[in-house]
């Protein structure tokens, strides 16, 4: 069988699965608010992680890997960590996404010139929260729990590797997940 390559395919049947999880994280964003769509029209970018987990007992972590797009294409995979100190409790797992307004702060993000301070905090997704939602130095930050019990729930002092994959098709943008909330 020439050119047949057994580990293209199985490079590709990851890839499909990490997309489905990013698909499925966009889909609850916009029907836990439509209005999060606005963001994903008009952002020059966004880096988005389906599952970041943070636990704590007085030290804390967060880590979680995701995928980072600009202008609808797949451009590199993201790893997020995060260490705290300070009163905190728990555990919990959430989705996050970082919207780029502009090419300088995607580019930040990307040459590794992205870290979030302390004083930096995300919007929890509700229902029309995004309509007072705004980009502070160029990124706006969106946050969804997926369960658990944390007292502390900042994002400050996150810190972000970024690895580019190369050029991605068109087709690389996730798979539109159907809307099942009727």
């Amino acid at each position: 069988m020439a050119g047949w390559n057994p580990e293209a395919k199985e490079s590709a049947e990851k890839q499909d699965k990490e997309n489905i999880g990013v698909a499925e994280v966009i889909a609850n964003f916009k029907n836990s608010d439509p209005g999060m769509q606005v963001f994903f029209d008009k952002a020059q970018g966004y880096a988005i992680f389906p599952t970041v987990g943070k636990g704590a007992i007085g030290i804390g972590g967060a880590f979680g890997r995701g995928e980072v797009y600009e202008q609808e294409n797949l451009v590199g995979k993201a790893t997020l960590t995060q260490v705290t100190v300070g009163f905190q409790l728990g555990g919990q797992a959430y989705s996050e996404i970082i919207f780029f307004k502009d090419k300088a702060a995607i580019d930040r993000f990307k040459k590794g010139r992205f870290e979030l301070g302390a004083q930096v905090s995300a919007v929890a997704v509700t229902a029309g929260v995004s309509a007072d939602a705004a980009y502070n130095n160029g990124v706006a930050i969106f946050t969804i729990t997926k369960g658990g019990l944390m007292y502390e729930a900042a994002v400050g002092g996150q810190k972000f590797s970024y690895t580019p994959i190369g050029q991605v098709k068109k087709e690389s943008k996730p798979a539109p997940v159907e809307d099942k909330s009727n």
